[in-house]
């Protein structure tokens, strides 16, 4: 029996359908990994092309030199990388409220984080370090009691810190123009910092999965008592 079903068989429980959600989560994570995977097997194909003659995209004060072919096809690459990443941020957000309202609804129980962070958790600094890890992780306890956290939930986290935090991931302070620059002098932080990303991508992929299907247990076997309640 699939979840919609599940959901229409028992319509008196509001809980909020988050299987077929969590797949699109898995789906668009592991996207947004590949198109990370891409975009380090360009930074690498330009360090084995060394820097032309005439010196980096990026000339400094303002000045940038026509891009070679190799040059442009790699900001076709991140600009692919960064669309992708927004479609796997609007499912992963998407897959968390829900999570979150369905954890509230099997403990009866207020969230710890108010709504407002499962967006602002992301972007103000300092507050960004823990509390959409701290989202995940109270929704999980909430759902299931007692359970103990999968540890994937964790790998993903300290990867996407590396890998967003790290100066060359996630959140660029560079331009493209400069990345390239980057590539040309020292390629391997930027490979560390996007092998990071790849790894957050697929252990994000396993923990949201692993949270899901919990979930999916638990209110399933929360509509089974209601059931038997109303039966007698």
């Amino acid at each position: 029996m699939t979840e919609e079903e599940d959901q229409s068989a028992a319509p008196w429980v509001a809980y909020r359908p988050v299987q077929v959600a969590g797949r699109l989560a898995v789906g668009g994570l592991l996207l947004a990994g590949l198109a990370w995977l891409v975009r380090g097997v360009w930074e690498v194909r330009l360090a084995v092309a060394g820097e032309p003659g005439d010196g980096p995209p990026d000339q400094g004060n303002g000045v940038h030199r026509p891009l070679n072919s190799l040059e442009d096809s790699y900001h076709w690459v991140t600009s692919a990388g960064a669309g992708l990443a927004l479609v796997c941020a609007l499912l992963f957000l998407s897959w968390l409220w829900r999570l979150r309202d369905n954890a509230r609804a099997l403990s009866g129980d207020a969230p710890k984080y108010l709504g407002f962070w499962v967006y602002l958790g992301w972007v103000l600094p300092v507050f960004n370090l823990w509390v959409p890890r701290g989202i995940v992780v109270d929704a999980f306890r909430s759902s299931a009691p007692g359970r103990r956290l999968p540890g994937s939930v964790d790998v993903w986290w300290a990867l996407w810190l590396l890998g967003t935090f790290g100066g060359v991931g996630v959140v660029y302070r560079d331009s493209t123009d400069e990345i390239i620059g980057r590539a040309y002098g020292e390629v391997w932080p930027l490979l560390v910092c996007d092998a990071a990303v790849v790894g957050a991508a697929v252990a994000g992929a396993l923990a949201v999965r692993a949270v899901t299907a919990v979930q999916v247990e638990r209110i399933r076997g929360a509509r089974a008592q209601v059931a038997e309640v109303e039966a007698v």
